[in-house]
């Protein structure tokens, strides 16, 4: 598709002003027309059954049916439709999720004008897009293992065997805090919710025993 062509997209965000701050930065460009805007993924995927946009440019995170979600369902119901996601989180094991759902393209909300409107040009002609700020990452293939330090993945493997906080920190000999620290850091890493949550991904994919 060339940039004469108007491409027309549907605007996925739970926050009104990245909708708004969205939609009047495509304002500027003349080839690219907002057809409409979805707070949620079940909303996304209903507006672009009728609507039939080019592309849907998805926020992942976000209440009820998440970005990811959505994804999975619009590319079986609008195969026609080209999804972009479009995120603040920058972990590769987000990355990978999101192309696996059948993303077509992947671009962070702090990229440049030039850079988000090349992107929506490149998913809309039917090529893939990864935001050149995620490239270096993209390239690694890092797993979620590899992400997770040795200490990460010690003290994962102690929760699992059902310590607290305080158990792990007194086996480790470090503070409650530091052990809180790496907990959110684990957290962040395998895109889990709970404890609980990570320690099920880490079991599951062969991180921990």
């Amino acid at each position: 598709m060339t940039p004469k062509d108007e491409i027309t997209c549907l605007i996925v965000d739970d926050h009104e002003v990245v909708r708004e701050g969205l939609r009047l930065s495509l304002s500027r460009a003349p080839h690219i027309r907002v057809i409409g805007e979805a707070s949620d993924g079940a909303a996304a995927v209903a507006l672009a059954e009728r609507r039939r946009p080019d592309v849907v440019i998805m926020d992942v995170r976000m209440p009820g049916m998440d970005g990811l979600e959505a994804t999975k369902i619009l590319t079986e119901k609008v195969p026609s439709a080209a999804v972009l996601i479009f995120t603040a989180y920058s972990e590769r094991s987000l990355l990978s999720r999101g192309l696996e759902s059948g993303a077509k393209g992947y671009v962070l909300k702090e990229a440049a004008h030039a850079t988000l409107l090349r992107a929506i040009e490149k998913v809309a002609g039917g090529e893939g897009f990864v935001d050149p700020a995620l490239m270096p990452a993209f390239l690694a293939g890092n797993t979620r293992e590899e992400m997770l330090t040795a200490r990460e993945r010690e003290i994962l493997q102690l929760l699992a065997d059902g310590m607290s906080n305080g158990d792990v920190a007194g086996r480790l000999f470090i503070s409650q805090e530091t052990v809180k620290s790496h907990v959110r850091h684990i957290l962040a890493k395998l895109e889990a919710d709970t404890r609980t949550h990570a320690v099920a991904i880490a079991l599951r994919e062969a991180i921990i025993d």
